[in-house]
């Protein structure tokens, strides 16, 4: 049964890092939705789905622990909302800056405006307190007419009707407001078009193979095309395509392909070089892991709920790897720096992003002959059943016992030497004329 947008769930990977985002545990979810705690395990990984009264009661959950943790973002909109003051009271209070999370630290300037960041939201690592902010201007009283009421605030002016132009002929200003992408394939060229240069970038930063990152970014937007309907409903379209080109990149099954059993050329720059080895030699899941937290910037359940990790596992990976670096090269030991190497490291190498109409047309091509394959496939293992079931035997026909020796009985031998009297009867018919007709004369007495 088609779900409703109102009860539609999240990925699995969303509902892990909300439930660990309020520090809850699968007990107390299961408590909740009245299931057992394997359950809810299972949902987070993927495996099963909730149904019926599960499903609505789960998506509730977690709509309303999204809603809570999108609440301290909408409060300062909401203050800044606020009618002026009446009866001529001016406001002189300061307002307040915008709540941030404690694991989201600030993001430098110069790290901002680098063209070849590693993601498009990079953010230095280390906190930073915020700037003072300026006292705002007093703002004008508001005029309070026969048909005002005090305390609603000044009554917007009417705007000027535009003149009419003198060339009636003249064409019409084109719209300023961008279209919007009317059809999925616009939507995931869209999609395509922003993130694949980033994500090649990550993707040779964790393997430091050109072709194995263009090709990772390749599949994950065709799985992305073929699953276009989930990834398009998603929280984070663009995190569920990295998190796919991530585990392509990184799938161990590569060592065993012989085009890519030798190396890739090392980077013309000795810094990058010498970086590049520093993290090809961190286990899989501390690379991935400092590349996530120290470059794109996630904040730490985030990027444990990716690495499918504990919090405090992803924590300890992400410290050791740093220790790993700072120790090796002790000019990246701040997380700042190491940032902006991070970052440096994945734009200096030229990479060719897959464009989307190339991704749909292979990708399309490549489902229909994985489909052909398949049929195939299927129509010979049918007519190998076939022949089997007409070939086979309709009865029990059971198997003849193996002879075995019977007592008593001689044995068979062959003929003994001939005796004197069989001798002669030998002599006696060789000697007769074998044809002719007088063999039909009688002999005489």
């Amino acid at each position: 049964m088609p779900q409703s947008p109102a009860t539609s769930l999240p990925s699995p990977k969303e509902r892990r890092r909300l439930r660990e985002a309020k520090s809850l545990s699968h007990a107390d979810v299961a408590a909740k939705l009245g299931v057992t705690r394997e359950t809810v395990r299972l949902w987070e990984k993927g495996r099963t789905h909730p149904r019926g009264r599960s499903h609505e009661a789960y998506a509730k959950l977690l709509n309303s622990l999204a809603k809570t943790e999108e609440r301290p973002q909408e409060r300062p909109a909401r203050r800044h909302a606020q009618a002026p003051p009446t009866d001529g009271a001016r406001s002189t209070t300061r307002p307040e800056p915008p709540v941030k999370r404690a694991a989201k630290p600030q993001t430098p300037t110069a790290v901002a405006s680098s063209p070849a960041a590693v993601s498009g939201h990079a953010h230095h690592p280390s906190p930073s307190p915020p700037p003072p902010l300026p006292d705002p201007e007093p703002e004008a009283e508001p005029e309070c007419g026969p048909d005002h009421e005090p305390g609603s605030g000044p009554e917007p002016k009417p705007e000027p009707e535009p003149e009419s132009s003198a060339d009636p002929t003249a064409a019409p200003a084109p719209d300023p407001a961008p279209s919007r992408p009317r059809t999925p394939a616009h939507a995931f060229d869209a999609l395509c078009a922003h993130t694949a240069p980033t994500l090649v970038r990550q993707a040779y930063v964790l393997t430091g193979r050109r072709t194995l990152a263009q090709e990772a970014v390749e599949r994950a937007f065709q799985q992305a095309w073929f699953r276009w309907p989930e990834v398009a409903v998603d929280r984070d379209p663009a995190g569920w395509v990295r998190a796919v080109v991530h585990e392509y990149a990184m799938s161990p099954w590569h060592r065993f392909r012989p085009s890519l059993r030798h190396s890739d050329a090392p980077p013309a720059e000795p810094a990058d070089r010498a970086f590049l080895d520093v993290l090809l030699s961190l286990p899989p899941a501390q690379r991935r892991t400092l590349l996530l937290y120290d470059g794109i910037g996630l904040d730490l359940p985030e990027t444990a709920a990716e690495t499918e990790a504990s919090t405090p596992a992803a924590a300890y990976r992400l410290l050791h790897a740093r220790e790993v670096v700072a120790e090796r090269l002790p000019d990246l030991a701040d997380p700042g720096t190491l940032h902006r190497r991070l970052a440096e490291l994945g734009g200096a190498e030229k990479l060719r992003p897959p464009t989307p109409e190339r991704v749909r047309i292979t990708g399309e091509h490549r489902a229909r002959v994985w489909t052909r394959a398949a049929i195939a496939l299927t129509t010979l293992i049918i007519g190998a059943t076939a022949l089997t079931l007409r070939t086979a035997p309709t009865h029990y026909e059971p198997p003849q016992a193996p002879g075995r020796a019977i007592s008593g009985v001689p044995p068979r031998m062959g003929p003994g030497p001939l005796s004197y009297e069989d001798e002669e009867l030998r002599e006696k018919l060789r000697s007769y004329v074998p044809n002719g007709p007088h063999r039909l004369l009688p002999e005489p007495k």
